[in-house]
């Protein structure tokens, strides 16, 4: 018998809210790994998922390098461990290194000479500009005709989103702020492979199609392939005629009861092909929380395991506002479930939520 929507969402739950192992790095370790272009991301999602996490041990957990965040995947920032970083990082190599090579028209041989001139200047803490004015310099030298390109839109994220830097806050602090970064190199904690990938994406996110780990990992299918031939899978037919894999030792499934207040780009969406993500959330509800135009998500409102709505806090003020809507011809979260949420993100963000409203929005 195959799999449904309903099986692969209980299956994924498990894994996504573990029983509390113990210390922020051992968290994000037994979830994966976090996307946070949307800094905050990082400190909801946490909070999300081990109610009580607060912003002082997320932020130390970042200043020790216990948690490390950066470009990687698809071009994404996310936080993970550095085991589970590196691990991105060959992802993000794969991904990107036929893009930049078509992009700047040189051989492949001259983009990891590139990348690797990248990571040695960045040895010492570099803005995004002084990366930038690296690159220019590099390609100069090298292959003068690809300045242009270079030059254009994409040609900004030259310095840092082949998945070897690491970023943090260039102030020093605020974490969860979205100011102005600085990068600098990634130590790898040991070799990574592509079945390395393809386990990394099961353990946090499965059981799933090839494609939903190709859109993830932001791989092509055949290098998939080439990881799922080297690790051992169980495999079962799923409702979209899919074929979906998951690990041996895969954790039981569970029901997730109550509500959840989830960050933007939460893993229950952006682990899965963006075609393919009815196991949490309708296509129609998909659809108003992701802005097609600029690659936003509203940040979702997650209850007893689906996703049902959206909510803010909006602003970087201490004090602040919540708001809550559910979409029609969907349970209304009752206005007590939301205490434990709304403590949780408090507690995560450090700020006090100053009023709840709660509102349904048609769909």
């Amino acid at each position: 018998m195959g799999l449904g929507w309903d099986d692969l969402a209980a299956a994924s739950l498990a894994r996504q809210f573990p029983d509390d192992p113990g210390t922020v790095a051992e968290r994000v370790r037994a979830i994966g790994d976090l996307q946070t272009q949307t800094a905050r991301s990082a400190f909801i999602g946490l909070g999300a998922r081990f109610p009580g996490v607060t912003h002082a041990e997320i932020t130390a957990a970042y200043d020790a390098s216990e948690i490390v965040r950066g470009s990687t995947i698809r071009g994404t920032v996310h936080t993970a461990t550095p085991e589970a970083y590196t691990v991105l990082a060959v992802a993000t190599r794969v991904g990107q290194h036929q893009r930049w090579a078509r992009t700047l028209g040189i051989s492949d041989a001259q983009i990891a000479d590139l990348w690797a001139s990248v990571e040695a200047f960045a040895r010492e803490w570099r803005t995004p500009d002084e990366l930038r004015a690296h690159v220019d310099d590099w390609l100069s030298r090298h292959a003068p005709a690809s300045l242009d390109a270079a030059a254009a839109g994409p040609g900004r994220y030259l310095g840092f989103a082949h998945g070897g830097l690491v970023r943090r806050p260039a102030s020093g602090d605020r974490w969860e702020g979205q100011g102005k970064p600085v990068y600098g190199t990634f130590d790898r904690t040991g070799p990574a492979t592509l079945a390395d990938v393809v386990r990394l994406h099961l353990r946090a996110h499965g059981p799933s199609s090839r494609q939903d780990v190709a859109w993830w990992a932001g791989v092509p299918l055949k290098a998939v392939d080439e990881g799922l031939a080297g690790l051992d899978v169980v495999e079962q037919d799923g409702p979209d005629g899919r074929a979906y894999v998951d690990l041996p030792d895969a954790p039981p499934p569970r029901d997730l009861p109550g509500v959840r207040l989830l960050p933007e780009f939460d893993a229950l969406l952006c682990g899965y092909d963006s075609k393919a993500r009815d196991r949490f959330a309708t296509s129609e509800h998909h659809r108003r929380l992701w802005n097609e135009s600029n690659g936003m998500l509203l940040p979702p409102l997650l209850v007893d395991g689906r996703i049902t709505g959206f909510w803010r806090a909006t602003g970087s003020a201490r004090r602040r506002p919540l708001e809550v809507i559910w979409f029609a011809r969907t349970r209304r979260p009752r206005k007590a479930e939301l205490d434990e949420p709304v403590a949780a993100l408090e507690s995560a963000l450090g700020i006090t939520v100053t009023e709840v409203t709660l509102s349904r929005e048609a769909t």
